[in-house]
């Protein structure tokens, strides 16, 4: 079964694209070698190895280009080595890249399609479940510096996205669980029927049963799609896809990204709920509830002992959404529903989660 969903994004140029679910890697890779020989793959080590037949098949040699798998690769000096490639094999706007793999990857050959002679189109191929429900839609492509993740970086869209749930088979346990962290956030802030589908089928999630699995990404597509359409570049109403954000990419960035992105935001979202809860904007009982869903599906919740709570609440201030030096939360009001644009000083926000 194949679902479609078409992002509309008509506001002055048309960048609307469509997400299809439930295609088949193989089939779209070869698809697009045979009908666009001018297409380059990127990818990563893992996920080429995983898919080899289909890539080598669908692609020359020289239009494969494969990088470290993980997120030491999502840096200014990969996509420089990326850029260089491509403009050694005759890269022109009429081209394609093609992205082929997790966050890393789509984040990474994404930006390097946006700046490359100005913008050369590219398509999403998303093999993990934290890119098939988040970063692979949206439009938002960077690479990380060293003060924090995704700091440099652009909007520039897809022309498709196509998810193959198939793909969630090829994961570990810890993979797919970090995935998790992104669907309960977006159940968390917008949904009360998908959170407590979550808690109702977490067997037949976590057991990779392909209705469960298309019904999540699906809701969880639907979801961005509501709020992308509202608010492209992330002036408004998108903030509320930060929540659990703030504090997590600090948590991500202080471990040097041996907690995995999922794990970083969960324990984000169990802190940022803690603090909605001490200032009175959020009943103990939910941030109970939601914690204990995050432990269900065994994410962390706490913050690693080794990290000091006043370094991670002063590492925020290089967040790519603090503006003119305040730093602006996402927390939550209610299961489904959360408040944009909180602003608390580290000193309010260290007395507020330690409360």
């Amino acid at each position: 079964m194949t679902k479609t969903i078409r992002i509309n994004l008509t506001d002055h140029t048309d960048f609307s694209y469509d997400i299809k679910i439930g295609v088949e890697i193989n089939s779209i890779l070869k698809n697009i070698g045979e009908s666009l020989p001018q297409s380059f793959v990127i990818t990563d080590s893992n996920v080429y190895n995983l898919y080899i037949k289909a890539i080598k098949e669908s692609f020359s040699t020289n239009r494969i280009l494969v990088v470290q798998a993980g997120e030491k690769s999502k840096n200014r000096k990969t996509k420089e080595m990326l850029e260089n490639k491509l403009l050694s094999m005759n890269v022109t706007r009429d081209s394609l890249i093609v992205a082929c793999g997790g966050g890393v990857i789509g984040d990474l050959a994404g930006f390097v399609a946006a700046t490359l002679l100005r913008g050369v189109p590219f398509i999403q191929i998303p093999t993990t479940l934290l890119s098939q429900v988040d970063s692979s839609i949206g439009g938002k492509v960077a690479v990380d510096h060293p003060l924090g993740k995704n700091l440099i970086g652009a909007f520039y869209n897809p022309k498709k996205v196509y998810i193959d749930v198939n793909a969630l088979k090829t994961l570990s346990e810890r993979e797919f669980r970090s995935g998790m962290a992104e669907v309960i956030k977006y159940a968390a802030i917008l949904d009360q029927n998908l959170f407590s589908f979550l808690l109702e089928n977490h067997a037949n999630i976590i057991h990779l049963k392909q209705s469960s699995l298309i019904h999540i990404i699906s809701r969880c597509c639907e979801l961005k799609k509501m709020i992308v359409e509202k608010d492209e570049r992330e002036t408004g109403l998108r903030r509320v896809l930060n929540f659990g954000h703030t504090i997590g990419h600090a948590v991500e960035s202080l471990s040097k990204y041996k907690l995995t992105h999922g794990e970083a935001i969960s324990i984000g979202m169990a802190a940022e709920a803690k603090i909605s809860a001490s200032l009175g904007i959020l009943k103990r009982s939910d941030m109970e509830l939601l914690t204990s869903l995050l432990e269900l599906y065994k994410l962390p919740t706490l913050i690693p002992s080794r990290m000091n709570l006043k370094k991670i609440i002063e590492s925020t201030i290089h967040d790519k959404k603090v503006q003119r030096g305040k730093v602006y939360y996402t927390l939550l009001e209610q299961i489904g529903k959360a408040r944009v644009g909180v602003e608390l000083t580290s000193d309010r926000a260290i007395k507020s989660f330690s409360k």
